[in-house]
């Protein structure tokens, strides 16, 4: 069993896979094609990556692949707990610029499905956080961007002092919402 919300932003789902357990831990499917198929999720993941951020307060974000490589995901916390994001980027959609922020964590074993056309990132809320996310493209540096994480256009509550935050070099030069040009059209595909 699979529980699937639709949430504010169009397309952006989160999943809820029913898990099995017993007094030795538990079992939960996390993607099924066929039993995502017939909640419209029909996908080819070609990448699984694998993060871990050693300390509480670590931002990775927000990240995209500009087309031809734009990249739907299929986020989940493996280990800890994590503000998971996703903005929408699509030049005319309704929602453009509006943000999403859930908790996800090992415990609950919610998912988080984001679209191409959205920027995603993530806060860390507990030190040796692991994040598991499924990619419809493979990884492809020049198509690689982000957008500052604290943007005060966006605002996004991440649950963590953005002040403290512990970010990449890259993650830190990012550009401001403002002076950044989206390659992803709504309804246009991405």
């Amino acid at each position: 069993m699979l529980t699937v919300e639709a949430t504010a932003l169009d397309g952006v789902l989160l999943l809820t896979p029913r898990r099995f357990g017993d007094d030795r831990g538990f079992f939960s499917e996390t993607w099924n094609a066929r039993r995502m198929a017939e909640h419209g999720l029909d996908l080819t993941f070609v990448q699984d990556n694998q993060s871990l951020s050693r300390e509480a307060g670590t931002v990775r974000g927000l990240h995209y692949q500009a087309p031809p490589h734009a990249q739907d995901k299929l986020v989940r916390c493996g280990r800890g707990r994590l503000i998971d994001v996703a903005v929408d980027a699509r030049r005319g959609s309704p929602t453009f610029g509006r943000w999403l922020a859930v908790e996800l964590s090992a415990e609950s074993g919610r998912q988080l499905f984001v679209p191409k056309g959205f920027l995603h990132g993530f806060a860390t809320l507990e030190p040796e956080t692991e994040i598991l996310y499924k990619c419809t493209d493979y990884y492809a540096p020049e198509s690689d961007g982000a957008v500052r994480f604290d943007d005060p256009d966006l605002g996004i509550d991440w649950g963590i002092d953005p002040g403290r935050a512990i970010l990449s070099d890259k993650d830190a030069r990012a550009p401001l919402w403002r002076d950044w040009v989206s390659p992803f059209v709504h309804g246009g595909g991405a």
